[in-house]
């Protein structure tokens, strides 16, 4: 391939906040030459993260000056690195990209195979994009730091489970773990009916007491907890997990977790990005359970977390799914297809 190709990209310069037009801006850069083990992606569509936000709200630019974002894509296969056994040209795949590399915003991404799954047949191009990021985290939450199993049985609390990964984690419970239990919290009526529908046992509202809430539904405390905003929080996860239960968090920031010695409560850091910027030696099970993911898509037992649809990929339709995610009041996934 010639290493000199060019494709237009959308990042950002400056870190800006989402109002201003220059927040983020479309580029050319080179498409650079595959590894063994890449796949060239034409990308249809992707979807925005808080990730995304944080990133270009407060990390600089790298030294060339432009960092591209986007961490879901939904595309197809145009060309393979010479050691690529899991894909062909032509081949539809969703992913989420790595942290090290340039993002998912651009016509033409290179991606390593091995955190790739074959998209979703039935779904769009723009609602498998609202997949990749989100499954790998509910799924590695569940599967690898919790060791959840089918036989598994007790009680799991979803906090933030209108969100994108909150959303997936109560669809994968409810699709895999019959024999848990799942509580998730919500505020306010509509967004209550969007987890229950997702399969939440019980709803309760983060909003108000949530310790008394919870501890209602399960007096000697819930068996395993997860959260996106554990600050501030860890006295109240203290009161609310049982005695040798685990909570896993996603969110970022030093944190005292002393409170939970008392009842030897296990803290586990999720970041759906390890394996991909460690090269870990089981790198590949983010192409296994992304494949999974798109089974269980096929088979009708969860579905794509799409709530708003924008078009086309630019700078100015970025923005503003930049600002809506900014915003926090989103439910589920905001996705944008299609290119001018």
């Amino acid at each position: 391939m010639d290493a000199m190709r060019t494709t237009t990209a959308v990042g950002y310069e400056k870190n800006l906040p989402v109002t201003d037009p220059e927040a983020l801006v479309a580029r050319e850069i080179e498409v650079p030459a595959l590894g063994p083990h890449d796949l060239l992606v034409e990308i249809e569509a992707v979807s925005v993260n808080p990730v995304d936000v944080k990133l270009r709200a407060g990390s600089p630019a790298p030294a060339e000056g432009f960092a591209v974002l986007g961490f879901d894509a939904a595309g197809t296969v145009r060309e393979v690195g010479p050691g690529v056994s899991l894909f062909a040209p032509g081949d539809e795949v969703f992913y989420a990209g790595t942290i090290d590399r340039p993002g998912t915003n651009q016509r033409l991404h290179v991606v390593d195979e091995r955190i790739v799954g074959h998209k979703p047949g039935r779904l769009s191009f723009a609602d498998a994009a609202s997949l990749p990021l989100t499954a790998i985290t509910a799924w590695e939450t569940l599967f690898d730091r919790l060791r959840l199993t089918g036989a598994s049985t007790g009680t799991l609390l979803v906090i933030g489970a209108t969100g994108g990964v909150g959303s997936v984690m109560v669809e994968l419970a409810e699709a895999l773990l019959p024999g848990v239990t799942v509580i998730a919290t919500a505020s306010g009526e509509d967004r209550a009916a969007w987890v229950r529908d997702l399969g939440a046992d019980h709803v309760v509202n983060h909003h108000g007491d949530l310790a008394a809430q919870v501890l209602d539904l399960v007096p000697g405390g819930v068996d395993w907890l997860f959260t996106s905003h554990s600050e501030g929080q860890i006295e109240t996860y203290a009161r609310i997990v049982r005695p040798f239960g685990d909570i896993v968090a996603i969110d970022d920031g030093p944190r005292d977790v002393f409170p939970l010695k008392a009842r030897s409560i296990a803290w586990h850091w999720e970041l759906m990005f390890t394996r991909p910027v460690q090269q870990t030696p089981d790198m590949i099970e983010q192409h296994r359970l992304l494949d999974a993911v798109a089974g269980l898509v096929e088979q009708g037992r969860i579905r794509a977390t799409t709530t708003r649809t924008l078009s086309p990929i630019s700078p100015s339709t970025l923005r503003q799914a930049h600002e809506l995610v900014e915003s926090g009041r989103v439910i589920g996934k905001v996705v944008i297809h299609g290119w001018e």
